[in-house]
């Protein structure tokens, strides 16, 4: 169970093991108690309990050790914040300190949206700059206003970009609008910024950018589509429009035009869906076998798939979390994609799969075939 570092230290040790609901904090609304900031400490000299980052990052950094603890103790966590997280300050530090974290640390962005959806609807804190979820917005509008010079940045900045856009997109599914009339929906503002990002990167045709667009779609794309159809809008036939237009006409490498294709051919399927997907807010486990089509998916040391739908999903997961390497650059199918390429599998292999390459034939002639329509 997750101790804050900085308390564990003076904790004895027959205490290590315990819950953090156990450990002897200061009652939190308790107004002579509360966490210090980084300057109090400094200037008093006092590191019996951790400023606000410290606490934070520390149950950050368990959550990514140990996401099985989410559901056990995230609303102590929340509790606590409430009743120290009572600034402007405060409140802006902590939203910087989840978002750092859900763009920076590998597989953690599903779980920091799941986090902000829990925040955004349990802290009470409403200061004059907006409460958790404008101010969480607002840190992420910032990103996305510089996404036109990001995506054409160098390779550091695109890929800090690149895991922005898959965080946006984790935040668009899991980030609940409760209305008045208490229906749920999506942040129709997300929706709108997942497509311009969309735009950007197929705009900047290199391998990496077009790589995180196809993951972007993998993970976003039924959904995206299901609410453009709502609205009576055509978006997703013309991001696909758009990707067949990179496939005949972007100089990107062979391995990004197949995975292309291969999207292509999964939005043709309706995204692998049984079923239309039932409606937002009545889509359970039990009555949609479609649930967990968004849910992101990993693989065991043996290269076995598997996402929250798997009944062993939280041993997998945690095996996935302790080995050393989690080969970044590396594709599902195994293909260096990092664009450095290896002269000498180019050597050996510089064809397209018999497969893949009659379902590029095909495309060119069917693309074709419209333009002259």
């Amino acid at each position: 169970m997750w101790i804050p570092k900085s308390m564990d230290a003076q904790t004895p040790s027959v205490t290590r093991h315990r819950s953090v609901h156990a450990v002897d904090l200061p009652h939190p609304r308790t107004p002579s108690h509360r966490l210090k900031t980084e300057q109090e400490s400094y200037e008093d000299g006092c590191e019996d309990y951790p400023t606000l980052s410290e606490y934070v990052q520390d149950f950050l950094n368990h959550l990514t050790e140990q996401p099985g603890s989410f559901e056990t103790e995230i609303e102590q966590f929340s509790d606590t914040l409430n009743g120290w997280v009572t600034t402007d300050d405060a409140l802006q530090e902590l939203v910087e300190l989840i978002y750092q974290q859900a763009t920076s640390i590998q597989n953690f962005s599903y779980m920091g949206a799941r986090l902000c959806n829990y925040l955004s609807h349990h802290l009470t804190i409403s200061s004059q700059s907006g409460n958790f979820r404008q101010l969480l917005l607002q840190r992420c509008r910032t990103e996305y206003e510089l996404r036109d010079q990001a995506a054409k940045g160098d390779e550091a900045t695109r890929k800090r970009f690149h895991a922005f856009v898959l965080f946006l997109g984790e935040l668009y599914l899991n980030l609940e609008i409760k209305g008045t009339n208490g229906q749920v929906t999506r942040a129709d503002i997300l929706q709108v910024g997942l497509r311009e990002l969309l735009n950007t990167l197929f705009s900047n045709p290199m391998d990496d950018n077009l790589i995180c667009a196809v993951k972007l779609l993998k993970l976003t794309g039924s959904v995206l589509e299901d609410a453009w159809k709502e609205k009576g809008k055509t978006d997703m036939e013309e991001v696909i429009q758009r990707i067949e237009n990179v496939v005949l006409d972007a100089n990107c490498s062979r391995d990004v035009k197949q995975m292309l294709l291969k999207l292509v051919e999964l939005r043709s399927s309706n995204w692998g869906r049984v079923h239309v997907t039932s409606t937002y807010r009545e889509a359970t486990p039990e009555n949609d076998p479609n649930y967990f089509m968004n849910e992101p998916t990993f693989y065991t040391s043996d290269g076995v798939p598997f996402t929250a739908a798997d009944p062993d999903y939280q041993e997998k997961y945690q095996e996935l979390l302790e080995r050393e390497d989690f080969f970044p650059d590396y594709e599902e199918n195994g293909t260096d994609l990092s664009g450095a390429g290896d002269p000498y599998l180019d050597d050996i292999d510089d064809e397209m799969d018999p497969e893949i390459e009659e379902a590029y034939e095909k495309f060119c002639l069917e693309s074709e075939r419209k333009r002259k329509q």
